[in-house]
């Protein structure tokens, strides 16, 4: 398989998912000391991933988190956000200039910072309160950190059963879903590898991985035109423009939002001739309880979607790592 070390990627997601009493003893900290509202802050690919969190813990929470837009808040302020406030943040490299930017003022400004930067010694390892400094698997250590505050809330009574199933299976789980969707891939991506443009759909917490996949992966990575839409919202619009010969693929995952993108699943075969629909129901992830699929519908679907850029990577010549602009000059 392209691109695909099994053993590399097992280490990584338990790796991850060992952080687990580290991000207890922070998570418990800020939860005691007290907090008005919970920010989680991104931009680009982060802000996808920030919205998969928030979308994830507004159906099963009370608690009183929002989306925080790194570029809007140091354009707009939000009032919101206060020195009682606490900001979660994640970043590659801790040097993604408009987060820089956000976060020194919220520093100002008193709030406590939980960042998750991958690489140490960098602006934004330097700003947090809190530092957990593990390469990737950033989605895993959001929900981490959203699972413990809801557990704190007396929201996730099954949360160390959940997680004993998370240690002893989902590293497993997800590199068996790779292979099972290398085929899969690898015929997506020689259909669509030339697409004019493509039309992303998703719902819950597949919406943010489909803003994700569309700008980041298929624009920055690829550079192939496509657009992300939300379920509910296609239906409103963009469905106009779709016709039999209009590329177009659904993520369909399995939290409270399912059946958003089912509608829309059920609309395509009758307007559209070149739908794809990938399911994460499709997959199997041995060891892991039916009832907690819904919280990792995301990670199935990446796993599919990794098989997909593997493919179009080989297939069009074109390092993913390539960029014409972002960080070639200053802009």
């Amino acid at each position: 398989m392209l691109k695909f070390d099994e053993q590399k990627q097992i280490e990584s997601v338990s790796g991850a998912i060992a952080l687990k009493n580290e991000i207890e003893h922070i998570i418990d900290e800020v939860y005691d000391r007290g907090f008005d509202n919970i920010y989680y802050l991104g931009i680009g690919g982060t802000y996808a991933s920030s919205m998969q969190a928030v979308t994830y813990i507004n159906g099963k929470s009370s608690l009183p988190v929002f989306v925080q837009h790194a570029a809007e808040y140091y354009t707009t302020g939000n009032k919101r956000l206060t020195e009682k406030s606490i900001v979660i943040l994640s970043s590659v490299t801790g040097s993604t200039q408009e987060v820089v930017k956000a976060i020194k003022m919220i520093k100002e400004l008193g709030s406590t910072i939980i960042a998750f930067v991958d690489e140490p010694n960098t602006p934004l390892a330097e700003m947090g309160d809190y530092v957990i400094s593990y390469p990737g698997n950033e989605q895993l250590k959001f929900f981490m950190a959203a699972d413990r505050f809801m557990y704190r809330n007396g929201e996730f009574p099954d949360y160390e059963a959940y997680y004993k199933e998370l240690e002893e299976h989902l590293a497993v789980a997800l590199v068996e879903v790779e292979k099972s969707a290398d085929n899969f891939g690898f015929e997506f991506a020689e259909k669509h590898r030339h697409d004019a443009m493509h039309y992303f759909i998703g719902a819950g917490n597949q919406w943010g991985a489909v803003y994700s996949y569309a700008m980041c992966y298929w624009e920055e990575q690829s550079w192939l035109r496509s657009k992300s839409i939300h379920a509910a919202e296609f239906l409103h619009g963009t469905l106009e423009i779709v016709d039999e010969n209009t590329p177009v693929t659904l993520f369909i995952g399995e939290d409270e939002q399912r059946e958003l993108a089912e509608r829309v699943g059920n609309l395509l075969p009758r307007i559209c001739g070149n739908y794809t629909i990938i399911d994460s129901k499709d997959y199997e992830l041995p060891g892991i309880s039916d009832k907690y699929r819904g919280r990792l519908s995301y990670f199935i679907m990446h796993a599919v979607t990794q098989r997909i850029d593997a493919h179009v990577e080989k297939l069009n010549c074109h390092p993913l790592e390539i960029r014409r602009y972002y960080r070639q000059f200053d802009y």
